[in-house]
């Protein structure tokens, strides 16, 4: 009986979308990317993917490989379909595994992004041996995935885990869901923005333009700020980017607080580009969770960092949907 070696990994991103060859160990063996926005079809774009997939599948043998796993935004994991997805080309209901295979002639997987990034941190990351997490993805949005005695939740419709939509504010911040207070209107890179935005707004306070106020100097000249600047801001010990990653934290850790009394993880793990912030963002969460926390709760869950690099992390995680 041939062993299958490989699996390929695709992650589709509203703008991007990164793909790869990966071993069962999660070694990479070939990555490469292409423009989502490009190809006005899902039949185009797979045809692209394949394009490139190909020659290397060929090199390798076909037979080797166990399948293909695939993210992408409200992809359901149940139908293979990608559903009403806001931030892609192609409207409507996108039969998306069929497509898949139908293309490679190999078993397709199908989840939604934060779902296969959990998967990767359960077999190649800081999730490694565990069997009940959390895992949160805090980029553009808030993503998660929730894995139970060691299975993605998933819910009877293959929606389930949508912490980003949680509310952390009543009558809060509109959200693009169409909800007010959703957490990722807060705790996301484009929510510690708006945190940052609203302060600055409204905070007439000009006392120097020193190092100590580093982002108001930097909102005086563009108008505006990034959360990376946020960070550069925090970094160089400004107080103003401290209160705003301090506000932003404790979002996250009271909301967090609630997850923890309805699934008991081992741990909580941060992925995406706010999360790289480290104790900035890890720290305030940590506390503002534990002063929310439910007190069999107490003092049990870490939050950690992701394992994962993250130009590889999706591809990995992808890729891992494929093995299981």
């Amino acid at each position: 009986m041939q062993t299958k070696s490989f699996s390929i990994g695709i992650d589709i991103g509203g703008t991007n979308t990164a793909f790869g060859i990966v071993t069962r160990r999660g070694d990479m063996l070939f990555q490469d990317k292409l423009h989502t926005k490009d190809y006005e079809t899902p039949e185009l774009f797979i045809a692209a993917i394949k394009a490139k997939l190909e020659p290397e599948i060929n090199k390798l043998g076909k037979e080797k490989f166990n399948g293909i796993g695939i993210g992408a935004p409200n992809a359901n994991f149940y139908t293979g379909e990608i559903v009403l997805a806001a931030n892609l080309i192609w409207k409507g209901v996108i039969p998306l595994r069929k497509l898949a295979e139908d293309a490679f002639e190999l078993p397709v997987a199908v989840t939604n992004d934060a779902n296969a990034t959990a998967i990767g941190e359960m077999i190649y990351g800081s999730a490694k041996g565990m069997k009940n997490f959390i895992l949160v993805t805090l980029g553009t949005g808030v993503g998660s995935g929730f894995v139970a005695n060691g299975q993605l939740i998933y819910g009877h419709d293959g929606f389930a885990g949508e912490l980003g939509h949680v509310i952390a504010v009543r009558d809060g911040r509109t959200c693009g869901c169409g909800r007010k207070g959703c957490l990722e209107t807060y705790a996301s890179a484009t929510g510690i923005v708006r945190t940052a935005m609203e302060i600055l707004e409204s905070n007439t306070d000009t006392s120097g333009e020193d190092k100590e106020g580093w982002l108001r100097h930097s909102f005086k000249k563009n108008g505006k700020v990034s959360s990376s600047e946020i960070h550069e801001a925090a970094v160089a010990g400004d107080p103003l980017a401290k209160e705003i990653f301090d506000y932003t934290g404790k979002m996250l850790g009271q909301t967090l607080a609630d997850m923890v009394a309805i699934t008991s993880p081992e741990s909580i793990i941060l992925f995406g580009g706010l999360a790289k912030a480290g104790d900035f963002i890890l720290a305030p969460t940590k506390r503002y969770m534990e002063d929310n926390m439910l007190a069999i709760f107490k003092d049990k869950i870490d939050i950690i960092p992701s394992g994962l690099v993250e130009r590889d992390a999706a591809i990995l995680g992808s890729a891992a949907l494929a093995w299981e």
